[in-house]
């Protein structure tokens, strides 16, 4: 069976900063649909202190092993494309890697120390990851825990 898929482009924001350590600041700024195979990255905006540069191409493709991630994100009040990207040393510009709507594996990623930000989700992939969750994600049944006063009272706990 094929995995639901969507493609998308992911839009780096460099912006000047006042910090004495670090001029420039690379982020993730949004990530949109587009159709767009992988290529170069395009020139948005060019302003004084600031510029945007459009990244196509990236794949996000729904696993039903990360169901549960898909819907802690979508139920969260606050949906959001996590973006995986690293600092080119040569061109001194950050590169989006990967993307994902999993909260887990967004997580995974961090945890083995990559640069991670979230952007906001926009209501149309939202809706797309909505309607997977909706039919794909069962969440687990809660086990009843035994209360312990079928214990003898010799062998309960002495508090």
């Amino acid at each position: 069976m094929e995995k639901p898929r969507i493609t998308l482009a992911v839009i780096m924001q460099r912006r000047t900063t006042s910090n004495r350590w670090e001029s420039v600041q690379w982020e993730p700024w949004s990530v949109i649909e587009s159709e767009a195979p992988p290529g170069a990255p395009r020139m948005l905006v060019e302003e004084p202190g600031l510029s945007q540069w459009l990244h196509p191409g990236f794949p996000l493709e729904l696993h039903r092993d990360e169901a549960e991630g898909y819907y802690l994100n979508v139920s969260s009040g606050s949906p959001r494309i996590f973006v995986l990207w690293r600092m080119e040393e040569d061109t001194e510009s950050g590169l989006p890697l990967q993307v994902t709507a999993s909260y887990y594996e967004g997580g995974r990623w961090l945890d083995g120390g990559n640069s991670v930000d979230s952007v906001s989700m926009t209501p149309e992939i939202f809706a797309w990851v909505g309607e997977y969750v909706e039919n794909n994600y069962r969440p687990e049944p809660k086990k009843r825990i035994k209360p312990r006063s079928f214990l003898h009272p010799k062998d309960r706990p002495q508090r």
